[in-house]
C-alpha cells in the first residue's frame, strides 16, 4: 500500500490517467480508455464514484458505504488512508462454456478508507476496470478495530444520469420466477406487477419501489447498461431500492429471520458490484466481466464433467398426465414408465434421462412448512432404481437424479452425504435440486446469507463425490461456475415449466430479455423443446396454449446457453414430428466460439456458435416483437454440408435461400 500522496506516480507508472487531487479525485480508464471511472472524497468525508463512456454519462456520483449493527457504527464517512493499483491482461479457458478461452484484462485501483469517526475501522474498496464495464467490492481485512461483526445495511449507490428504459422484475427476497417488465425507471411499481403475476408459487415482495438485480437499461442516446453482482459468496443477494425524485438505487440486502444482513468475520469480502455498458447491444451479451470477477476452479481435475443433453419424465405430470406423488394411481416414475424413457433416449442419442417423483414423500411435501418429508434415498415401491440404471447403463444412458428439499434444508444438510453416496452407488453423476416453498430454518429466505452458503456447500460436497448439479428455485447465478463447474446450470428465472400456468405463461419478449439480464450471472435450465402448443392432450378442461413456435422452440437450444440441455417435452410429441426434432438431436451443449450476431432487448436476438471441436456452426433467432411467430429461425452449417440448412416458420416472405457460412 501506498499513501495517497503517492498514488499519482504509481498510476502514471500505468498511463497519462488524470488525478485532480484538490477535488480529492482519483480517475482510471479502462485499458481501451473507453470508460473512466472517478473516485472522489469530499470535506465531509462521503466517497462517491461515477462512471462515464466515451464521454457518456453512466453513473453519476454515488455513495459507498455500511451501517453496521455489530459494533453499533456507521461506516459513510472516509479518509483516504492509503491507494494500490495494478493492470492484469491474462486469458484463461473454461472447462466448458460458450467460446473455448476467456481473455481477463483491466485495470485495478485499490483504495483503504479509514473510518472519519471513532471507530478506526478501515474498509479496502477494490475497483476493476475493464473495456466493458467496472467492478467494486469491499474487503474489510484484519484488524484490531473489527474482528466479528453484524451487517445491518449497505449503502451502495448507483445513480443513473436519466429516466432511462429499464427492464426490471419486482424486489423479492423469495422469487425471481417474474416476467420482465419494461418501463421508464420512474414508472416502476413493484406492487403493480406482482400482483399480476398470479402463477408463483411464493412470493416475499419488498416494496413498490424495490427491483431485482441483475437490471438492465437502454439510454436515450444509445447506451446499454446493465447492474449486477458477481461471484456471491457467504453474503446476501442484491436487490436494489428506487428513489424516484433522485433516480437513484441503494442496495437492498436480504434480511435474516431476525432482520440482519450479514454475519461476517475479518478478513473478509462483500461480492462484486457490477456495471456493465456498451452502446452496443451485442456487447452486453458478449460480456466475460461476471466471469473474470469470479475466482479459478477449485477442481484441479474436471475431466469428469460433462455437458449433457437429456429427456425427462417431468412434463407429463405438468400437463396432467402423471403425478408426482404416487397416491392417486397416476404415478408417473414407475419402472415400465422410466424405461420407455431410457429406450426413447438411447435411440436418438441422448446422454441421460431425468426422473421426478421417484422417491418416497411426495403426498405431504408442498406447502407444509414441514421439517423431514425426503430422506433423498428410498424409492417408491414400484419404482426399481437398481434395475433401471444397470438397464439405462446397458444402454449407455444414465438417469439423472432429483433431489426435491421442499424447502427443508436443514433437512437436506444432514442427509447430503447419504444422497451423493446412494447416487455414487447406482451410478448417478447430476442431480436438479429443488427448493420449492418456504424455507426450514423459518424466516429464512431463499435469498439470504444462508441459503446463499448452502448453495455453495452443496456445490462443493457434490464435487467432493463427483456430481454434477441443476439447482433449482436457488438465488441467481453470479459466475460461480467458473470457480465451481460442476455447478453447470441454475433455473433462477421464470422458465419453459411456466408455460402450463393458467395466466401469464412466457411472453415473446421474455426470452430475448433473459439473455441481457439473468443470463449474464450463468447458464439457465429453461427446459426448452415443447412440440405440442394445446396443452390439453391429457385434459380436456385446460385452455392454455404455449405462445411459441416449432422453430423458436429449437432456436432457444442457441440463444439460452446451457450445458445442460433438455428436450423437455414427451416422447410421443416428438416422433410426431422427427424433422424438427433432429436438430435437438444435432446441436451441441459445449462450444468453441460464440458469435452474437444482432440484438435487440424484448426485440429480436441472433447468435450463431462454432461445436466445440469441430468446423460447424449453429445459427438461432428469437422472435421479432412485431408478431409472435414472425422470423424464428435454427439453421445449422457444416463443412460436410457447405450451405445453411434452415428450419424456419415464418407469416411473411419466407427466408429459405441459403446462407454463406459465417466469419
Amino acid at each position: 500500500m501506498l499513501p495517497i500522496r503517492y498514488l499519482l506516480a504509481v498510476l502514471y507508472a500505468l498511463g497519462p490517467l488524470p488525478l485532480l487531487f484538490a477535488q480529492q479525485t482519483v480517475s482510471i480508464s479502462s485499458p481501451d480508455k473507453s470508460i473512466v471511472l472517478s473516485i472522489s472524497n469530499v470535506q465531509t468525508g462521503a466517497v462517491t464514484y461515477k462512471v462515464s463512456y466515451k464521454g457518456k454519462k453512466v453513473i453519476e456520483p454515488s455513495g459507498v458505504g455500511f451501517v453496521l449493527s455489530k459494533p453499533n457504527v456507521s461506516l459513510t464517512q472516509f479518509t483516504i488512508a492509503s491507494a494500490d493499483s495494478s493492470t492484469k491482461d491474462e486469458t484463461w479457458k473454461p472447462v466448458w462454456g460458450e467460446v473455448s478461452q476467456i481473455r481477463n484484462h483491466y485495470k485495478e485501483l485499490a483504495l483503504t478508507l479509514a473510518d472519519k469517526g471513532s471507530s478506526g475501522i478501515k474498509v479496502l474498496v477494490r475497483f476493476r476496470v475493464f473495456d466493458d464495464g467496472v467492478g467494486f467490492r469491499y474487503e474489510f481485512p484484519q484488524q484490531t478495530a473489527l474482528t466479528h461483526f453484524i451487517v445491518a445495511d449497505e449503502k451502495t449507490q448507483f445513480a443513473l444520469a436519466a429516466d432511462h428504459k429499464t427492464f426490471w422484475q419486482p424486489g423479492d427476497y423469495d422469487s425471481n420466477e417474474y416476467l420482465y417488465n419494461t418501463t421508464r425507471l420512474s414508472e416502476v411499481d413493484a406492487t403493480v406487477a406482482s400482483n399480476k403475476e398470479k402463477d408463483t408459487a411464493l412470493k416475499s415482495l419488498i416494496g413498490p419501489n424495490a427491483v431485482q438485480t441483475p437490471l438492465l437499461f437502454k439510454t436515450g442516446d444509445g447506451l446499454y447498461i446493465s447492474i449486477y453482482e458477481a461471484a456471491l459468496i457467504n453474503y446476501p443477494v442484491m436487490h436494489l431500492q428506487l428513489n424516484k425524485k433522485t433516480l437513484t438505487l441503494t442496495s437492498q440486502l436480504v434480511p435474516d429471520a431476525v432482520g440482519n444482513k450479514a454475519y461476517l468475520q475479518t478478513p473478509t469480502q462483500t461480492p462484486w458490484r457490477t456495471i456493465i455498458v456498451s452502446d452496443r447491444a451485442t456487447d452486453i451479451l458478449a460480456s466475460k466481466l461476471i466471469l473474470n470477477l469470479n475466482e479459478p476452479s477449485t477442481i484441479a481435475d474436471p475431466s469428469w464433467i460433462k455437458p449433457q443433453k437429456f429427456v425427462g419424465m417431468w412434463w407429463e405430470m405438468h400437463i396432467g398426465k402423471a403425478t408426482w406423488e404416487k397416491a392417486g394411481g397416476k404415478h408417473g416414475a414407475n419402472t415400465q414408465n422410466v424405461k420407455k424413457y431410457i429406450d426413447f433416449a438411447a435411440k436418438y442419442g441422448f446422454d441421460g434421462v431425468l426422473v421426478e417423483g421417484w422417491n418416497v414423500g411426495w403426498e405431504d411435501w408442498f406447502g407444509n412448512w414441514k421439517e423431514n418429508v425426503f430422506d433423498f434415498v428410498t424409492p417408491y415401491p414400484d419404482y426399481n432404481l437398481d434395475s433401471l440404471t444397470t438397464y439405462a447403463q446397458s444402454k449407455g444412458v444414465r438417469i439423472i437424479m432429483h433431489h426435491e428439499t421442499s424447502g427443508s434444508v436443514t433437512n437436506y444438510e444432514r442427509r447430503m452425504d447419504a444422497a451423493f453416496q446412494y447416487m455414487v452407488k447406482e451410478g448417478i453423476n447430476t442431480v436438479k435440486t429443488g427448493y420449492v416453498g418456504r424455507i426450514i430454518p423459518r424466516g429464512e429466505h431463499h435469498d439470504g446469507q444462508w441459503m446463499v452458503s448452502h448453495y455453495q456447500r452443496v456445490a462443493e460436497k457434490a464435487a467432493q463425490y463427483k456430481i454434477m448439479i441443476d439447482s433449482h428455485e436457488s438465488a441467481h447465478p453470479t459466475g460461480l461456475h467458473r470457480t465451481y463447474p460442476n455447478w453447470m446450470a441454475s433455473e433462477a428465472a421464470r422458465g419453459s415449466e411456466f408455460n402450463n400456468a393458467p395466466t401469464l405463461g412466457i411472453t415473446p419478449e421474455h426470452t430475448t430479455i433473459l439473455p441481457f439480464t439473468r443470463m449474464l450471472g450463468g447458464p439457465m435450465d429453461f427446459t426448452p423443446g415443447l412440440f405440442r402448443f394445446n396443452l390439453n392432450q391429457f385434459d380436456s378442461t385446460r385452455t392454455q396454449r404455449v405462445r411459441t413456435t416449432l422453430a423458436k422452440q429449437l432456436a432457444l437450444y442457441i440463444t439460452l446457453y446451457s450445458p445442460l440441455q433438455m428436450a423437455a417435452d414427451l416422447p410421443e410429441n416428438y416422433e410426431k414430428h422427427l424433422d424438427a426434432f433432429q436438430f435437438i438431436h444435432d446441436v451441441p451443449v459445449d462450444w468453441d466460439d460464440t458469435k452474437i450476431i444482432a440484438a435487440e432487448p424484448g426485440d429480436y436476438l441472433t447468435i450463431a456458435r462454432k461445436t466445440k471441436g469441430k468446423d460447424s456452426w449453429f445459427l438461432g433467432q428469437s422472435p421479432m416483437k412485431t408478431a409472435v411467430t414472425s422470423r424464428l429461425i435454427s439453421i445449422s452449417w457444416s463443412p460436410e454440408k457447405p450451405t445453411w440448412l434452415p428450419f424456419t416458420e415464418m407469416l411473411s416472405p419466407p427466408i429459405g435461400r441459403p446462407i454463406l457460412k459465417p466469419t
